[in-house]
C-alpha cells in the first residue's frame, strides 16, 4: 500500500507545485520543459535493463506513437498548471481523473470490451461530474472563458492521451518496454518544449534561472515519482489493477481538495461539491466494472 500512498501524494503534489510557482511568480514554462528533462533522465536510470541495442530495436517499432503522446503530454502539462493556478487544483484535480472515460469507451467500441452496468453507469454519472464540477455561477458578472474551458480541454485532452496510450499498448509495445517508452515520452515532450522555447520572447533566459532550476528539478521529481509509484503498485499484485486505479484517482482527488481548501483558499459552490462526489463514484463505478 505504501506506493499507492506515494503515488498519491506525487501526483497531488504536481497541482500544489503549479499553485506555487503561480504564487511566487517563477515562470512555469520554463519549470515545466525542465522538469520533463529530470523524468526522463531519472526513467532511463532506474531501468535496469536499458541497452542501447535494445532501445533502438524498440524505438523502431514505437517512434511514431511515443513522438505523438510525448508531444501531447507537454501540452496538457500546461493546460494543468495554467488550470491549477487560474481554477484550483480541486477541479482540476477531477478533469484530468475523469478522463479515464475515454479509453473505456473507446475499448467498448474499438476493442470489442464487455459493455457492463457498471460502465454503463460510470460514463454517465463522470459527464454530469464533470458538468457540475467546473460550473461557476456568474453572478450577475461576464463569466471568465478560462473558467470553463481549461478543465474541459484537459478532460478531454487527457482522455485522448489515454487512447493514445491504449492504442500503443495493445498494438506496439512489449511488456519488458513499459518503462523505457515512459522515459521516451518525458524525451519527446522535453525536447519538444525545448523547440517552443525558441519562438517564445525572453524565455531562453529564464533558464538560468536558480529558482526555475529548482523548481523544474522538484517538479521532475514529482511527475516521474507519480508514474513510477503506481507502477510498482501494480507490479505487486497485491489488490487488482481496477482497485488500484479506483484507490489512486479517489485519493488524488480527495487529497486535491483538501489541500486547495487548507491552503489555498479555494471556494467550492454546492453544485461543484455534488460534481466532486460524483466524480468520486464515477472512478469507484469505472474501476470495478
Amino acid at each position: 500500500m505504501i506506493y499507492i500512498f506515494l503515488s498519491i501524494l506525487s501526483s497531488t503534489s504536481l497541482f500544489v507545485i503549479f499553485k506555487l510557482l503561480d504564487k511566487f511568480k517563477i515562470e512555469t514554462f520554463n519549470v515545466i520543459v525542465l522538469n520533463y528533462l529530470i523524468a526522463a533522465i531519472l526513467g532511463f536510470i532506474v531501468n535496469t535493463s536499458f541497452t542501447l541495442e535494445n532501445y533502438t530495436q524498440s524505438l523502431s517499432s514505437w517512434y511514431l506513437p511515443a513522438v505523438i503522446i510525448g508531444i501531447l503530454f507537454i501540452l496538457m502539462f500546461f493546460v494543468i498548471g495554467k488550470s491549477a493556478q487560474v481554477i484550483g487544483i480541486g477541479i482540476t484535480s477531477v478533469a484530468s481523473k475523469m478522463s479515464v472515460i475515454f479509453p473505456i469507451v473507446f475499448s467498448i467500441l474499438y476493442f470489442s470490451e464487455n459493455l457492463t452496468t457498471y460502465k454503463v453507469a460510470g460514463v454517465i454519472i463522470a459527464l454530469a461530474a464533470i458538468i457540475l464540477t467546473v460550473f461557476k455561477k456568474s453572478n450577475g458578472t461576464k463569466i471568465n472563458p478560462q473558467q470553463i474551458y481549461l478543465p474541459i480541454v484537459l478532460f478531454v485532452g487527457m482522455g485522448f492521451i489515454d487512447i493514445l496510450i491504449k492504442i500503443a499498448q495493445n498494438n506496439y509495445i512489449e511488456e519488458n518496454d513499459t518503462a523505457i517508452f515512459t522515459s521516451t515520452l518525458f524525451t519527446i515532450s522535453f525536447i519538444t518544449g525545448v523547440i517552443i522555447s525558441f519562438f517564445k520572447k525572453g524565455v531562453l533566459k529564464a533558464y538560468a534561472k536558480p529558482k526555475v532550476l529548482l523548481s523544474g528539478f522538484i517538479l521532475g521529481i514529482v511527475n516521474f515519482g507519480s508514474i513510477y509509484f503506481l507502477i510498482n503498485a501494480l507490479n505487486t499484485n497485491i489488490l487488482d489493477s481496477s482497485a488500484i486505479f479506483g484507490i489512486n484517482n479517489i485519493g488524488i482527488v480527495g487529497l486535491s481538495i483538501i489541500l486547495g481548501l487548507a491552503f489555498f483558499k479555494e471556494k467550492l459552490s454546492t453544485l461543484n461539491w455534488i460534481g466532486i462526489i460524483l466524480s468520486i463514484a464515477a472512478i469507484y463505478l469505472l474501476s470495478n466494472s
